[in-house]
């Protein structure tokens, strides 16, 4: 393998970009973050977020980014498009090699080392996927917003914002739920929040789902949560019918979102040993090692 490779993992979802660089061996150096990179939101936006990800961890690690030494291993939404994972590729700098797979196969990757095991990513978007012993990968979910992505940031926000427009208009209470949610949209009434919902995109839909957990006793909350969890279990179940995989819940909402699992799934929850910018770590070093083939 050639020695001054650097080899960096890339995890690119709708809300940001986790960067972490590492030496040829594989060995960690810095990690960064930056903007969104998921594929919906624009193959230049994506490419811009990555680039000033890679330059800042370049930065604290004390060098100086050079496409031509990097091997990127990349875990992206929305690759699932064909269409947007030709124009990545097709836009990508000189890179000396370029890995990219879906952000759920690099969450698996990370989540369970490589073993056999189930991973449901939570955070602006949502997926399922499963590794079996015979190296299978399966998915389940992960379709996109707004029709998919059960359990995801984007998905509650979506649904959590009705609390709001039915306060405003006297279908419900205006009360601290409605409240909270209204002063994150910056909407004082019903014309302001209009404007807030024709601007609303999947990350903005997201970042109200903290304040679904904030008021998780709220009856309107605590059932999307619920049904989250639900939906978090059909996942599992569709991908593991043998009940015997060890199941990670990965990305921000992995863990407020535990609780609400079905019963039946709790034994077999595991903590993620790593997180998906690490799993792209792992591709970036696949690559290097067929370059060096």
């Amino acid at each position: 393998m050639n020695q001054d490779f650097f080899l960096i993992g890339i995890d690119g979802g709708g809300s940001g970009t986790r960067v972490v660089l590492g030496d040829a061996q594989g060995r960690e150096l810095a990690q960064a973050a930056s903007g969104p990179s998921g594929l919906g939101l624009g193959i230049e936006r994506a490419w811009q977020s990555i680039e000033a990800g890679c330059a800042e961890a370049f930065e604290r690690a004390g060098a100086s980014l050079d496409w031509s030494r990097c091997v990127l291993g990349c875990g992206l939404a929305g690759v699932n498009n064909r269409d947007w994972l030709a124009e990545f590729h097709a836009r990508a700098p000189g890179v000396a090699g370029l890995a990219v797979e879906s952000d759920a196969y690099t969450t698996l990757l990370g989540a369970h080392g490589g073993a056999p095991g189930v991973i449901v990513a939570l955070g602006t978007g949502s997926v399922a996927a499963s590794l079996a012993d015979d190296g299978e990968c399966r998915v389940a979910s992960g379709y996109g917003f707004p029709s998919g992505d059960e359990a995801s940031g984007a998905w509650l926000g979506l649904r959590l914002i009705v609390h709001a427009q039915q306060a405003l208009d006297g279908r419900a209470p205006i009360d601290d739920l409605a409240r909270a949610l209204l002063a994150h949209t910056g909407a004082q009434d019903r014309e302001s929040l209009v404007v807030w919902l024709c601007a609303a995109n999947q990350t903005a839909y997201a970042s109200l789902a903290p304040v679904a957990i904030a008021h998780r006793t709220h009856p309107f909350a605590a059932r999307l949560l619920g049904e989250a969890g639900g939906e978090v279990g059909k996942m599992i179940s569709a991908l593991d019918s043998s009940e015997s995989l060890p199941v990670a819940l990965c990305g921000g909402l992995g863990a407020p979102l535990r609780e609400y699992v079905p019963q039946r799934y709790q034994a077999r929850l595991r903590e993620p040993l790593a997180d998906s910018a690490h799993g792209g770590l792992q591709l970036a070093q696949r690559e290097a090692a067929h370059l060096a083939d």
